[in-house]
C-alpha cells in the first residue's frame, strides 16, 4: 500500500481457505513480518483458520517497506491508512480489529488515536501509555539494560536493512554483550559511531517529562478514543504500568467492554516457567484463544459469552492459578513497619517488619560503593527478567533487609506496593531500589516485584516513596516477607554517580541513612485482599 506521503509499506496477507467474506486482524511491527510475533502468539495461519484475513506489515523503514524509520513517529497517520487500506482488501467485511505485543501494541494505539472508523477493537499487549513514566524511565531513573538492548537490536537490524556489513557485525556482536561499562555507561560508543540518529540518544538527553514525551505519548492522543479493548500484560513486564495506566483510564469513561489480563510473564516468552520459577501448566499462555473469542464477539458479532464473564483476569503466583474479579479495586492496604538493631545491612533478623509502630528511633547506615554496585536480578527491569533466588544479594553489607515472622495465616496480595522510608545522605542525589521478596521454610529467597526511585536534595532527611510494580500473589502459611533496600540496581537502571557528571571516573561513594520508628515510620503498604 501507499501511505499519504507516498512511501510504500509492504505487508504478507493470509486468508482462509473459504469463500466469503472475513474481518480482518492487523499487525504493524518492526522487526520483519515474516516474524510475525509469533514469539509469543500463534501464527497468522492459526487466525486465519478460523475465518479471518490476517495481514502483518512491516512499518515505515522496516523489513521491505520504504520511507526513514523513526521511533513511533509516523505510526498514527501510517496506521490509520492502513487501516483503511486493509478494510478494503478483497474479501474484507470492512471490519479490522488490531493484535500484538511491545511495538505491535503501540501501534495499534496509534491507529487507534486516528479514529478510523474500520477499526472496530485493538488487543494492546505490553505497552507504554505514557513513555516517559511507562517505558524509558521509572522513578526519575532511566532504564538502562532494557532501553540500551532494544536501541542496539533496532539499530542491528537498520544496519542488515542498509546492508551494512561492518555496522551490522559489531552491534550485533554488542547485542550479545551489552557495553554497559563504557567510560560515559549511559553514552556507549557502539551506538555513538554506528547509531548517532538512534531514538536512544534523545531519550538520555530528555531526562525530564518534558514536551517531547508528551508528543510521543500515545496518552496525549487518546483521551476521547473509546473502542474495546483486550489489555494484555505480565507481573515481571518491563512495561506493566503502561497497561496497567491505560486500563485504569480507558475503564474508568468507556462506554465498552474493557478486558484485563495479567500473567506471571516476563515480556517475553508467555510461558510457564518465569526466571527460575514454573508456575505450572495454567501459566502457560492463554492469550491467542482468548483473542479469538474476542474477535468473534466484536468483529463477528458471534455470542461467545465474553460480556458476561468478568472482566479482570489475574494470575495468582503461589497458588498459581487465575482468579477473576470485577475490577481492580479488590485489595485494602496493610502496613507492615520497619525496625532495626542498627545492623539490618549486616545479619538477617536485625531488620524487622510487623504491624505494629515501633516506638524507639533507630538508624541504619548503607554504603554505595559504585566499584562494586548491587547487580539487578530478575523482576521486572532486568535481562532476564522474572523470579529468582536473591539470597546472595541479600547477604550483601550494602542491602538493608527487613523481614516479617513466618506467617500464621496464608496471605493473598493483589495490586500496588508502596514504600515509604524515612532516609537522607551525604551526597545532593541518591537512588533507592526496593525489592519485596517471598521467604520460602527453606531459607531460600524470591522476588516478587520491586520498585526504583532517583531522590534529589538528599542532605535534607525526608520521606521518600517508592511504587513498586503491582504483583499477584498468594504467600502461604510458614512462609515469611523481606523488604531489601540499596541504593543501586545496576545494569537495570543507570547508576546514580552522586553529583551531577556523566562520567564513571566521578562516581562518588553514597552514604545513605535509613531511619525506622519513633516519629520515622518507615512501611511497606502491602495490597492484602480478602479471599
Amino acid at each position: 500500500m501507499l501511505t499519504r506521503d507516498g512511501v510504500r509499506l509492504d505487508a504478507d496477507i493470509y486468508r482462509p481457505d473459504a469463500d466469503g467474506e472475513f474481518p480482518v486482524l492487523l499487525m504493524r511491527q518492526p522487526y520483519g513480518r515474516a516474524l510475525a510475533s509469533t514469539v509469543v502468539y500463534a501464527h497468522p495461519t492459526w487466525y486465519a483458520a478460523h475465518g479471518y484475513i490476517v495481514v502483518i506489515q512491516d512499518v515505515r523503514g522496516r523489513g521491505t517497506s520504504q520511507g526513514n524509520f523513526k521511533l513511533f513517529t509516523h505510526e498514527i497517520e501510517d496506521g490509520e491508512y492502513t487501516v483503511k487500506w486493509a478494510a478494503n482488501l478483497p474479501g474484507s467485511t470492512g471490519k479490522v480489529g488490531m493484535y500484538g505485543f511491545s511495538y505491535q501494541g503501540m501501534t495499534q494505539l496509534y491507529a487507534a488515536a486516528a479514529k478510523p472508523s474500520a477499526l472496530k477493537t485493538i488487543c494492546p499487549a505490553m505497552i507504554g501509555y505514557d513513555l516517559y513514566t511507562d517505558w524509558a524511565y521509572e522513578g526519575g531513573a532511566f532504564c538502562l539494560q532494557s532501553n540500551l538492548a532494544w536501541a542496539i537490536q533496532l539499530a542491528t537490524e537498520t544496519a542488515r536493512i542498509k546492508k551494512d556489513e561492518k555496522a551490522y557485525q559489531a552491534l550485533l556482536a554488542a547485542s550479545r554483550h551489552l557495553p554497559l561499562h563504557d567510560p560515559i555507561p549511559t553514552h556507549p560508543e557502539i551506538l555513538k559511531t554506528f547509531a548517532p540518529d538512534s531514538f536512544y540518544h534523545e531519550w538520555l538527553a530528555h531526562s525530564q517529562p518534558d514536551k517531547y514525551w508528551e508528543k510521543l505519548s500515545p496518552k496525549t492522543y487518546l483521551k476521547d478514543v473509546d473502542l474495546p479493548m483486550f489489555h494484555i500484560g505480565g507481573w515481571f513486564d518491563t512495561y506493566l504500568r503502561g497497561t496497567l495506566n491505560l486500563y485504569k483510564d480507558i475503564s474508568a469513561r468507556s462506554a465498552y467492554r474493557q478486558e484485563l489480563l495479567i500473567g506471571p510473564w516476563a515480556h517475553l516468552p508467555w510461558s510457564r516457567k518465569v526466571g527460575a520459577v514454573d508456575f505450572g501448566p495454567d501459566a502457560a499462555s492463554p492469550v491467542d484463544r482468548m483473542q479469538l473469542c474476542w474477535f468473534d464477539q466484536f468483529l463477528k458479532g458471534v455470542d461467545t459469552g465474553l460480556l458476561d464473564e468478568l472482566p479482570v483476569w489475574l494470575f495468582y503466583m503461589g497458588s498459581n492459578v487465575w482468579q477473576g474479579f470485577p475490577s481492580l479495586s479488590i485489595s485494602k492496604g496493610r502496613s507492615y513497619f520497619l525496625s532495626t538493631t542498627g545492623l539490618a545491612s549486616i545479619r538477617e533478623g536485625e531488620g524487622i517488619l510487623a504491624t505494629t509502630c515501633p516506638e524507639t528511633s533507630t538508624d541504619d547506615v548503607l554504603v554505595h560503593d559504585p566499584w562494586r554496585p548491587v547487580p539487578s536480578n530478575g523482576g521486572h527491569a532486568a535481562i532476564p527478567a522474572g523470579c529468582f533466588e536473591r539470597t546472595h544479594i541479600d547477604y550483601r553489607s550494602d542491602v538493608l533487609t527487613y523481614t516479617t515472622e513466618s506467617l500464621e495465616t496464608d496471605l493473598y496480595l493483589a495490586g500496588d506496593v508502596v514504600v515509604e522510608v524515612w532516609c537522607m545522605s551525604d551526597k545532593k542525589s541518591y537512588d533507592l531500589c526496593a525489592v519485596l521478596s517471598e521467604i520460602f521454610p527453606n531459607g531460600r529467597v524470591y522476588n516478587l516485584t520491586q520498585g526504583y526511585l532517583r531522590c534529589q536534595d538528599g542532605n535534607h532527611r525526608v520521606r521518600r516513596t517508592i511504587h513498586l510494580q503491582a504483583t499477584c500473589a498468594k504467600i502461604f502459611r510458614n512462609h515469611a516477607l523481606r523488604l531489601s533496600l540499596s541504593a543501586s540496581c545496576f545494569p537495570a537502571y543507570t547508576m546514580n554517580p552522586g553529583n551531577n557528571s556523566a562520567s564513571s571516573i566521578d562516581a562518588e561513594i553514597i552514604t545513605l541513612m535509613v531511619s525506622c520508628g519513633g516519629e520515622s515510620l518507615s512501611q511497606i503498604i502491602l495490597p492484602v485482599v480478602t479471599p
